[in-house]
């Protein structure tokens, strides 16, 4: 038993060593209004830099069919999918693998969740903004209800600008590190 322990104690040293050295993953997310391209993105993104991707949508459609048919029951499922999705990610980041979310960024109090997620296991996160007018946001909608037919009932100019009157800028300001990428005309 005297062996056993020594033993132990040893191994227990050793995968301290390793674990005070354990690299953490990077949590990726995305601001941009409606029809920005920030799923297009973010699929890229996670091809890119072999991350696990986790997209708001995805999630919502398999727990909740049939079920979102306003942008209040968006509102409501979402946020009850939150806490789930932030222990999930967490846990991801902390075995080193990196994450992008495709969960929208586009308040203070998403980016606030978001930034949350990374921070409270201490990794770090990488927000990009896809900074496009409204009219390359509408040109990028039209082509994707053509693409999309099943999403034309909510890919409309009218829910656009509902969608967008919450839309608010990122700031450095709140603690974010800030990729911009603007459209160009």
């Amino acid at each position: 038993m005297g062996i056993n322990k020594v033993k132990s104690s040893n191994l227990e040293k050793a995968r301290g060593g390793v674990n005070n050295m354990k690299q953490l993953g990077t949590l990726y997310f995305f601001c941009g209004k409606m029809g920005a391209g920030k799923s297009t993105k973010s699929k890229q993104l996670a091809i890119d830099k072999h991350a696990v991707l986790l997209s708001e949508d995805e999630w919502l459609s398999s727990l909740y069919p049939n079920q979102i048919a306003a942008f209040d029951d968006y509102i409501k499922f979402s946020a009850q999918l939150k806490p789930l999705v932030k222990k999930h990610v967490q846990n991801i980041l902390s075995v080193g693998t990196d994450v992008v979310m495709d969960f929208p960024g586009n308040t203070q109090k998403q980016r606030k969740w978001l930034l949350d997620i990374a921070s409270e296991v201490n990794a770090s996160h990488q927000l990009i903004f896809l900074n496009l007018n409204n009219e390359q946001c509408l040109r990028q909608i039209a082509q994707r209800r053509t693409e999309q037919p099943e999403r034309a009932a909510f890919d409309t100019e009218a829910v656009f600008n509902h969608v967008t009157s919450f839309f608010e800028t990122p700031e450095a300001s709140e603690g974010l590190n800030i990729i911009e990428f603007s459209g160009k005309e």
